[in-house]
């Protein structure tokens, strides 16, 4: 960003984003009607299920429908489940491959044990705190899945199935931050962090958009497809906090400052790889349906918002850095399917290019917003996750069939989309403020600076990823737990 004649560059820049977008925003209005239909038809859809779950006052009284079940949305629903699940090891590759070597094992754990506690925290309240009835801001039945109803409200689907899709989500939620933090925190604190997340944190979000709470309930209801907020920005968020409670990790800002590039550009392309595929699970599974049209649609547009991500933040970085680098690249395409990830039942494909570019363009900016203010987010996860997940989510407002500003639905869908984020901004900011703030001063949070220098991987867990070319130390490491 600091290249010569960047006034120069940034001119070139207005005058093609410019050229670009007059030729985008027709296509826009020529787009293929058959799109249109579907999204118009999914928004209907979104908006009449949240007035149904306000309209709910109790589960057993839903219950009472019986609605029949549905083999096939059934496995569909799981398998999309087992795709989200399985993006964990995305997320771990990603983030492995973007921290020094001392320091896999670490990060690797922490995604592992995302899973754990992730699993035992929804279980024991998490679900029960999102989806069972309560109030406005929380649930307060269905706790370690107690009572839950053999088929879930208002679906076609067992309880049981829709309980594991939606824990999938809240592990997604609490790994997102283990990037942001990445090279300089302690395991225990990351635990209770993972645990607390799952629990507490992310269900609370949840329950106010998915589970009938205020958002879900406003005269125009929050839309929120597939967890652009929900899901992403609550991770990110927590993340930033984490970060700015932390401290960047050592040397590596300042005078002396250096760059600490990640040790494997392969495990990061491969986690990157697995997680473009796990969205396929993550978006068309959100319609919990196997609704053909809307599904097709929902592939067709999340695909088309990852690669537009890519290409915009790669040639971003070219254009500013002077080479096309991986990393940009990888990065722009997970901020791509961040941004489509709350409008993708709702736009047709050409809007999704549109949404999942600007979306690449606004991680490039974001990274390096973050690094001028010396917040070190080691993969970049609040660019990604946060600042995209804003975008994705005001996406909604502007480009979402019938309700966008673009499609004649007036200033109302983008005002409560306003709303929603500073609200789910405001709560977890400051309930992840307060949690870090207790667990660094009872468990302790940040790693000691020898942990650092040596390697959390040998300094916390006693072992290396690579032994044959990590030299070890021949005395004992101090732990710690001394």
């Amino acid at each position: 960003m600091r290249t010569k004649g960047i006034g120069f560059k940034l001119l070139i820049l207005f005058i093609l984003a410019y050229a670009a977008g007059n030729l985008l925003i027709g296509a826009v209005f020529a787009q293929d009607d058959s799109a249109e239909a579907t999204a118009e038809a999914t928004v209907e859809a979104a908006v009449d299920t949240t007035e149904e779950t306000a309209a709910t006052p109790d589960a057993a009284e839903a219950a009472e429908a019986e609605p029949e079940l549905s083999n096939l949305d059934t496995v569909w629903m799981l398998v999309a489940a087992f795709l989200v699940f399985f993006m964990q090891s995305g997320f771990a590759l990603v983030e492995a491959g973007f921290v020094g070597a001392k320091h896999v094992v670490n990060i690797l754990m922490k995604n592992v044990f995302d899973l754990a506690m992730g699993s035992i925290g929804y279980w024991a309240i998490g679900f029960g705190l999102m989806f069972g009835s309560g109030n406005a801001f929380f649930g307060s039945e269905w706790f370690f899945l107690n009572g839950l109803p053999e088929v879930y409200p208002g679906l076609t689907v067992p309880g049981y199935a829709f309980f594991f899709f939606q824990f999938a989500f809240a592990a997604t939620a609490a790994t997102i931050a283990s990037g942001a933090m990445a090279g300089r925190t302690e395991f225990r604190g990351y635990l209770i962090y993972s645990a607390i997340v799952t629990a507490i944190i992310y269900p609370i979000v949840g329950h106010w958009i998915w589970g009938g709470g205020w958002l879900a309930t406003m005269d125009t209801p929050f839309l929120d497809f597939a967890g652009s907020t929900v899901v992403h920005s609550t991770g990110a968020w927590v993340g930033l906090v984490g970060a700015i409670i932390l401290g960047p990790r050592r040397n590596r800002f300042g005078p002396d400052g250096v760059p600490m590039p990640g040790h494997s550009m392969t495990l990061a392309t491969l986690g990157t790889f697995i997680l473009w595929m796990g969205w396929f699970g993550f978006n068309p599974g959100s319609q919990l349906n196997a609704d053909a049209g809307a599904i097709s649609l929902i592939t067709v547009t999340t695909n088309l918002g990852a690669a537009a991500g890519a290409i915009s933040a790669l040639m971003m970085g070219w254009f500013f850095v002077g080479k096309p680098q991986l990393p940009w690249g990888l990065n722009g395409a997970l901020a791509g399917l961040v941004a489509i990830t709350a409008p993708c039942a709702f736009v047709t494909p050409i809007e999704a290019v549109i949404i999942g570019a600007i979306g690449g363009i606004i991680m490039f900016i974001g990274v390096n917003a973050l690094e001028s203010f010396e917040i070190d987010d080691v993969v970049g996860a609040v660019s990604v996750h946060g600042f995209c997940g804003v975008w994705g989510t005001l996406a909604v407002g502007i480009f979402a069939a019938d309700v966008g500003l673009l499609h004649g639905g007036g200033a109302s869908q983008l005002v409560t989309q306003v709303i929603g984020i500073v609200a789910v901004a405001a709560f977890v900011l400051i309930s992840s403020a307060v949690m870090f703030t207790i667990v660094k001063a009872t468990v302790g949070l940040r790693a000691p600076a020898e942990a650092e220098e040596i390697g959390l991987d040998i300094f916390e867990h006693g072992m290396v990823a690579y032994p044959e070319f990590t030299n070890s130390p021949s005395e004992p490491v101090p732990t710690s737990r001394n």
